[in-house]
Formats: structure tokens, sequence, C-alpha cells
């Protein structure tokens, strides 16, 4: 398993304005991989959004 550091998830979360724990989750989910991490990102919002829709 990747190391994931505060300044991984500080950039991701610069890059998505989203919250530090759903940032740190999907690096964690995508091995500290910053690109899987975020589509891991995009997937886990679009079906929150498709819920409120």
């Amino acid at each position: 398993m990747a190391e994931i550091t505060a300044a991984a998830v500080k950039a991701l979360r610069e890059k998505t304005d989203l919250p530090m724990m759903e940032c740190k989750k999907a690096l964690t989910e995508a091995g500290g991989d910053e690109a899987k991490a975020m589509q891991i990102l995009r997937e886990m919002f679009k079906k929150v959004q498709e819920k409120r829709a």
C-alpha cells in the first residue's frame, strides 16, 4: 500500500475543492495515484448527485 502524504491530500483537495477526508479516502483506494483518485471522486460524487436529483 502506498504511503499517503498530507501534501498529496492537500494537492488533490486544492484541485477538487472536496473535503479532505474524501480526498484521502480516494487516494488510499487508488494506491496513491492522483489520476485514479480523481476518477474515483468523480464517480463517488456523481452517485451522490443522482440521489439528490
